[in-house]
């Protein structure tokens, strides 16, 4: 395993809540193991991603509610980002939040959002994987109906998420033929595949997997060391202008431009900032 830092001094005395989406479930989990601080861990199913994102919100929400207050956690660290607004309205209770000012989790294995930007400005049309995404991606072998926790998805709530037959029986064999031509079509925006090794195992059969899959799809293929700036950071309690944090009563917004996330404050809680 590579994880290229050293660690802080013993006796940091520090205690935290992680509660993350699992496609970085072994990059979460070296750090818990490597950081000199407590770091509870929960992970949530990848398929929240694919539920309206109300129904994202409030798993998230009843997630982050239940962590016990009287535990001594300093924080509930946030393995998520933007996630098309999935994020946008959480809110602290009585534990502040730490948040990645981030897009989505790919920026996690670049290490920054600069670092994403340029790549992705370089390589638009890029498919990006890891072992999060290799191993934990269904790839639509469950379809669109229950992507987590028994949940309708969009597509399912679209009602475009019925085994083929079923389709042809409702809207007739030229209009199943063109949904499903549709819901693979996503495939077509890309031309390549990257694969962001972040040491945390032997990666190669994850890397062997995603060539692959590239294979099938006719994309290039590339590999790519990853980077753990940003998580490292995170787990190390190191909240810099790359996080955003939450104080209780506070709640997560989006922001439109560089910043991305940021915190609205509940009245009181505005008041009490120094001005």
């Amino acid at each position: 395993m590579v994880l290229n830092w050293k660690p802080m001094a013993e006796g940091g005395g520090r205690r935290f809540k992680f509660i993350g989406c699992e496609i970085i479930y072994r990059e979460a989990c070296a750090l818990a193991a490597s950081v000199p601080h407590r770091v509870d861990v929960e992970f949530l199913l990848k398929g929240l991603h694919d539920l309206p994102r109300a129904d994202m919100l409030a798993r998230i929400q009843a997630v982050v509610d239940a962590a016990d207050p009287d535990i001594g956690y300093e924080a509930v660290l946030l393995g998520y980002a933007r996630c098309n607004d999935g994020l946008v309205g959480l809110k602290a209770r009585r534990i502040p939040l730490v948040i990645p000012r981030a897009h989505d989790c790919i920026t996690f294995f670049f290490g920054s959002r600069d670092a994403y930007q340029a790549y992705f400005d370089q390589h638009p049309g890029t498919y990006f994987m890891s072992t999060g995404w290799t191993e934990r991606n269904q790839f639509g072998e469950k379809g669109y109906a229950r992507p987590a926790y028994g949940m309708e998805g969009v597509m399912a709530k679209l009602g475009l998420a019925e085994p083929y037959d079923v389709m042809v029986a409702k809207y007739g064999k030229d209009n199943a033929d063109f949904i499903i031509e549709s819901l693979g079509g996503w495939q077509k925006s890309y031309s390549r595949s990257l694969y962001l090794e972040m040491g945390v195992c032997d990666e190669r059969p994850f890397m062997e997997s995603a060539k692959e899959r590239a294979a099938q799809q006719n994309w290039e293929f590339e590999v790519r060391k990853g980077e753990w700036g940003l998580l490292r950071k995170l787990f190390c309690g190191e909240w810099d202008q790359d996080f955003v944090v939450v104080p209780p009563g506070g709640m997560i917004v989006a922001r439109n431009d560089g910043s991305v996330l940021d915190v609205e404050l509940a009245p009181a809680t505005a008041e009490a900032q120094p001005g």
